[in-house]
């Protein structure tokens, strides 16, 4: 088990020697996001820290701020970024070293970090913060007694600091000193009596001496202090278990649950429990979705096998079995539990076939777990047991449940476009901004409608409709197109889009604008039974349990697609027709070719931010997640809010 305290960082806010600018505005936008950061507004002190490393690129201050503002945001790929750069500018800047190596750190990066820890040593060695965070690096890469080492160094100079106890206590547990380890955890309860980490730290010492009614009671404090403390409900479930008191085990593998629904471990251990008491039916559903979250999970095979065994349902006993030796071939426990099932269906020379194969499995590997024909394989599993390491990761889940929300099309709407912030990283697009005043009203290109005052719309079209009685020019039909298209009549609009690309077909807005409005019924009518932007599972399950994606419709966007490569051949040089483009063919489930009309977007306009936002969506989908988070990160960087939680839910490792 990973210390969950890994990281002690105070919130570091100083002015350097060279930090004296004569410019207002430089020192504006620097106060501006130290403040964000006391006041843990983090998207908002990026924001300011852009427009300063806009200003100036040699601040290296400022690359090290943001750096910060994206670590608490967990975009740990963004932070270690702006880190290097920090660095490349100021190569002695020794807190440059330090939150690079605890980024690094975190990042499983433990020999770089240590490296980054040693420079940084060796240019303050005064600086006791950098023990703390090395003994962290040496806990995590499990050099136990160098972590002892540098947390004594720490706390020689900062005795009162609770983490640094928690985390040398931690050491000790993994060197076996049971003693030194609670005495360390005694005194992080001493020195903060209102953390439940403390608690729980020293029941574990408590259930390890099977001290179990001390160790309920630190739970018990521990979920009194955060009752929604997940761990502590989960520990003190196991605790209930060890103590005979099923019903209070199951009581606190349910509010796990309740919190964390797809925690596998959880549903796996609950499933133990039920199928002990004779609860079959919903101990089959833990079962099942343990195995929809990680479908190599052996011992929940083998373990719904004896539950198939109790029902009398053979031929799929047999079959978890078998999957059980697929994955473990020397698995002799499954074997002979197969086997005794073969007897019973009265299969019984595969079933002497299977008992041979198990006593030759003992014989080669009487060393392995898995050939001990004697150890049970139905005992809860605590959160560290190396085999829980191996098997109930969430992995699978989080790629299978990627919400690929992307964000969406542009299209020309009534209305008038915000000023952007920084003028310098604006797009221009000559054609566009000759199209735009050549309209009867105003518009802009949009990806979310703008907040139009009804009062204007119903005005504008009452002056269109009276103008179209007379002139039925492409530009008039055009802004018919568009005033209907936002109040949602969609037939309307498309009929007015068909008339105005019908008088003039090499119109390059015309095609987007339709395209976006095919693209946009066919979502409102796919609204109506499910979401087609979001994968899900199907939790209801059948009687054998196997995974199933939800029954949706398939839907044709091929007439949308059509369109907008009609737009893109008539402006191959326009960034926003290549990203309607990627968005088209996500919609279809090209992603090969949505990822590469994306790139061709931000080829032509680096900063489009919406662009690296769905292409990283994408890439994690398609499990290529280093790369996903590097764009979602810079999508983040760029101004979109909603990255820091996509970054937090499938970019950071679990703990």
């Amino acid at each position: 088990m990973k210390p969950k305290r890994a990281l002690f960082i105070p919130l570091l806010l100083f002015v350097s020697g060279g930090w004296l600018y004569a410019q207002y505005d430089k020192q504006q936008f620097f106060f501006r996001g130290r403040q964000n950061l006391m006041e843990g507004k983090y998207s908002q002190a990026i924001e300011n820290f852009n427009m300063l490393t806009r200003m100036d690129t040699t601040l290296y201050e400022a690359f090290f701020f943001r750096g910060i503002a994206k670590y608490n945001l967990s975009d740990f790929i963004g932070a270690q970024v702006d880190f290097d750069r920090t660095l490349r500018i100021n190569p002695v800047f020794t807190h440059g070293y330090h939150y690079r190596a605890i980024t690094l750190s975190r990042m499983g990066k433990y020999e770089e970090a240590l490296t980054d820890l040693e420079e940084a040593v060796a240019l303050r060695p005064g600086y006791t913060g950098l023990f703390f965070s090395r003994g962290v690096t040496y806990l995590l890469s499990q050099q136990f007694d160098k972590a002892v080492s540098d947390f004594n160094r720490f706390i020689k100079f900062e005795p009162r600091v609770s983490e640094a106890y928690l985390n040398r206590g931690a050491s000790y547990l993994y060197l076996n000193d049971t003693i030194k380890a609670l005495d360390d955890y005694n005194t992080a309860v001493l020195l903060n009596k209102f953390d439940p980490e403390g608690y729980i730290r020293r029941s574990r010492v408590y259930v390890l001496q099977e001290r179990y009614d001390e160790a309920l009671s630190d739970l018990s404090n521990a979920i009194t202090l955060d009752s929604t403390n997940t761990f502590a409900y989960f520990n003190r479930a196991l605790v209930y278990n060890s103590m005979k008191n099923i019903g209070g085990a199951l009581s606190d593998f349910d509010q796990v649950l309740k919190h964390d629904p797809d925690n596998a471990l959880t549903r796996y251990n609950r499933a133990l429990i039920r199928q002990q008491i004779g609860d079959y039916e919903n101990a089959l559903l833990d079962y099942d979705r343990v195995l929809e979250v990680n479908p190599n999970n052996v011992l929940a095979y083998y373990n719904r096998a004896a539950l198939f065994i109790e029902t009398g349902r053979y031929r799929d006993a047999i079959a978890d079995y078998t999957r059980a030796i697929d994955l473990y071939p020397d698995f002799a426990n499954a074997y002979m539990n197969r086997s005794y099932v073969k007897y019973q269906m009265g299969q019984y020379a595969s079933a002497q076939d299977d008992r041979e194969v198990a006593k030759r499995k003992v014989q080669e590997h009487a060393l392995s777990a898995f050939a001990d024909t004697t150890q049970r394989f139905d005992k809860l599993l605590a959160l560290d047991a190396d085999f829980a390491k191996r098997d109930f990761n969430n992995d699978l889940l989080q790629y299978r449940d990627v919400d690929i929300r992307i964000k969406p099309l542009y299209k020309l709407l009534a209305g008038v476009a915000e000023r952007p912030i920084n003028l310098e990283h604006s797009y221009y697009y000559p054609n566009l901004e000759r199209f735009i005043q050549e309209q009867p009203i105003s518009v802009a290109l949009f990806s979310v409608s703008p907040t139009t005052l009804l009062q204007t719309m119903e005005r504008e079209d009452e002056l269109l409709i009276g103008h179209l009685k007379e002139d039925q020019s492409p530009n008039l039909l055009f802004s018919k197109g568009i005033i209907d298209f936002q109040n949602k009549q969609f037939n309307s609009a498309l009929s007015y889009y068909n008339q105005a690309i019908n008088k003039e077909p090499n119109n390059l807005f015309f095609y987007i604008n339709r395209g976006a409005l095919q693209s946009e019924m066919i979502e409102f009518i796919s609204s109506m039974d499910s979401n087609v932007q979001v994968l899900t599972l199907d939790d209801a399950g059948t009687t054998r349990a196997r995974v199933q994606e939800q029954t949706r419709h398939s839907y044709d966007y091929s007439a949308a697609v059509k369109d907008m490569e009609t737009a893109a051949a008539i402006a191959p040089d326009f960034a926003y027709v290549h990203y309607n483009l990627g968005n088209l063919y996500r919609l279809s489930d090209r992603m090969p070719e949505s990822i590469n009309a994306y790139t061709k977007a931000i080829e032509l306009y680096p900063y489009l931010a919406e662009a690296y936002y769905n292409r990283g969506l994408i890439q994690i989908y398609l499990k290529d997640k280093e790369k996903g988070c590097i764009d979602v990160s810079t999508a983040g960087e760029l101004g979109v809010k909603d990255a820091y939680s996509v970054i937090k839910k499938y970019c950071v490792s679990a703990e």
